[in-house]
């Protein structure tokens, strides 16, 4: 086998990988901060695959529309949401 077809193929699991693991911590993450890194790794590796695929201009908007403009809301919606104050945070 090639060389560059083996490094072609190592690169594209540690995309998919990081993918998952992005969508999963996601998921399962307990604060939407937290939530919303994951969620700009998973972001993050799919423009990679698409990078990878020879689609640079799929990239390009991956990241400025997603990462930009998506991420950009959900982090206006964390900071303007009221946080529910409970007696356990004040010991």
């Amino acid at each position: 086998m090639d060389l560059q077809i083996i490094a072609e193929s190592a690169v594209f699991f540690l995309f998919a990988t990081i993918v998952i693991l992005g969508a999963v911590g996601m998921i399962f993450a307990q604060r939407v901060a937290h939530s919303m890194l994951s969620l700009i790794f998973c972001f993050m590796a799919v423009s990679g695959v698409f990078i990878l695929m020879g689609a640079e201009f799929l990239a390009a908007i991956q990241i400025l529309v997603y990462l930009a403009s998506v991420g950009l809301v959900v982090l206006f919606a964390i900071m303007l949401t009221r946080r529910q104050i409970l007696e356990e945070d004040f010991e």
